[in-house]
């Protein structure tokens, strides 16, 4: 296991990707630290007072330091993706498997990647964001640390991005055409299913089931706000409940694509 794992770093580190990634994440978690800070401590957002605006330091700190994930974890997402699908679509799959002839070394080599390597952009990220957000937000007089909870929502950051690299994996094995399973994944994740956990807060039975989607357990993992078109979420998941919720995801995607794997024909 243990060769198997360094084979999996050195192949992910000795590409581009990692540093391209990781220069995204950074100024993502910056930018949009910086955006919301400025937004939510001006005048008009915060005096006008609509629905999502942050109304505690906490909050407001919360939804500062926080507001990049939503494009970490679509770049873990790929990453996870890319993880799999990369090997398959320039056919090193194969000589991966001769090395190690023990499918399941190698599924679990790489989720050991990608649980470090979303822990790693989790820090990026988090230092990027909570240095430009932490410094507005004191200049403006808010105290964005006086609330010890928001240590809690950074550790689980890093869990958050972790667990979205192994649902990409899944979805990388599930769909063999890496393009096609970029294109699907980010599609879902970012449009199509916030769309549909916006949508279904408006039903009788709706907000229920809604609260159990990714994105929905997400926020709810570092106790940020839900907001649909009815307004704020009133019973979303507790934070432990979203972790738990968005871990089962990871591991239902990533134990079928390891069995995908083990019993799949490759050539």
């Amino acid at each position: 296991m243990k060769k198997a794992i360094k084979a999996e770093f050195r192949k992910f580190f000795t590409t581009r990707l990692w540093w391209g990634m990781l220069i995204a994440v950074v100024v993502a978690g910056a930018g949009f630290a910086g955006l919301f800070a400025f937004l939510f401590t001006s005048d008009t957002v915060m005096g006008d007072g609509g629905v999502g605006v942050p109304t505690t330091d906490a909050e407001l700190a919360r939804t500062t330091f926080t507001s990049g994930i939503s494009v970490g974890y679509l770049l873990t997402l790929a990453i996870g993706v890319m993880t799999v699908g990369s090997e398959y679509r320039h056919k090193t799959i194969t000589a991966t498997f001769l090395a190690e002839p023990k499918r399941s070394v190698v599924m679990g080599a790489k989720v050991v990647l990608l649980l470090v390597v979303g822990a790693m952009y989790g820090v990026a990220s988090l230092a990027a964001s909570v240095a430009t957000g932490a410094a507005i937000l004191s200049s403006r007089g808010h105290q964005p640390f006086t609330d010890p909870t928001i240590w809690r929502t950074l550790a689980l950051s890093l869990l958050v991005l972790g667990l979205w690299g192994l649902i990409g994996l899944g979805a990388g094995i599930l769909i063999p055409n890496q393009v096609a399973a970029l294109l699907i994944a980010v599609g879902v994740a970012w449009i199509v299913e916030p769309i549909v956990g916006a949508v279904l807060p408006l039903l009788d039975v709706g907000a229920t089931i809604a609260r159990y989607l990714p994105s929905q357990a997400t926020n709810a993992t570092l106790d940020v706000q839900n907001v649909g078109f009815s307004g704020p979420v009133a019973d979303q998941l507790t934070w432990w409940g979203g972790a738990l919720v968005l871990t089962g995801y990871a591991v239902v995607m990533a134990l079928i694509g390891t069995v995908r794997t083990v019993r799949a024909d490759i050539s």
